[in-house]
């Protein structure tokens, strides 16, 4: 696990934006954890976020020549992004939104920012169904520009409908790569190595989902 990673989970757990216990998700299983990235909601929390998606990015070494944030969630994720590779790693990459509707008056459009073009990473927070993304891509196509990657906070590494999990399949589809700034077997890793009584009794309720439901 690199660096970045461990001091992610650190933050993530001090912040309980990742949590342990019970928790009921919307496809009906009952996870021992839980990551609530909407609690990344101050400056100094969203700018730690942005700083662990760029060690990510960078860490990942693939090529792309702009960031693109998907609407809502995506805006402050790819704007603050941009902001900490240009800071923390001298990588200054354009970025560009969308909206969720076609502005009709003044300037015109969907997108908002950079021109769209060239190879286009997308920031978010995570993959579920993987609708988003898709969603996403049909915007990238239509501006002749090509999709190299997603960043997303989390993999669950989780199986969906079939054998993959959303990420696997968005992978297999697009052939492109997802970042991802930790993973479950990362969150498994951390929780071997705490000399937290707590954390420890969670150890073996996460192991037993990923056997359940892995990837």
């Amino acid at each position: 696990m690199h660096n970045y990673q461990s001091k992610f989970l650190d933050f993530v757990i001090d912040h309980n934006i990742l949590k342990f216990g019970e928790f009921k998700l919307k496809s009906g299983r009952v996870s021992p954890y839980f990551f609530n990235a909407g609690l990344f909601n101050t400056g100094k929390k969203l700018n730690f976020l942005a700083e662990s998606y760029a060690a990510a990015i960078v860490e990942s070494n693939l090529s792309f020549d702009v960031l693109f944030g998907p609407a809502y969630k995506g805006i402050p994720l790819v704007s603050a992004t941009a902001i900490a590779l240009s800071r923390e790693h001298d990588l200054e990459k354009p970025y560009v939104f969308n909206r969720k509707e076609e502005k009709q008056h003044g300037e015109k459009g969907l997108l908002v920012g950079s021109n769209l073009e060239g190879r286009v990473l997308v920031i978010d927070d995570v993959i579920t169904a993987g609708t988003a993304i898709r969603e996403v891509v049909e915007i990238i196509r239509n501006t002749n520009a090509l999709i190299s990657g997603v960043a997303v906070a989390l993999d669950r590494q989780e199986r969906g409908l079939s054998d993959l999990s959303a990420i696997q399949e968005i992978e297999d589809m697009l052939s492109i790569s997802v970042i991802s700034i930790i993973s479950l077997e990362d969150i498994i890793s951390y929780l071997e190595s705490s000399e937290d009584k707590g954390l420890k009794r969670s150890l073996e309720g996460v192991k037993t989902y990923r056997y359940l439901y892995g990837t």
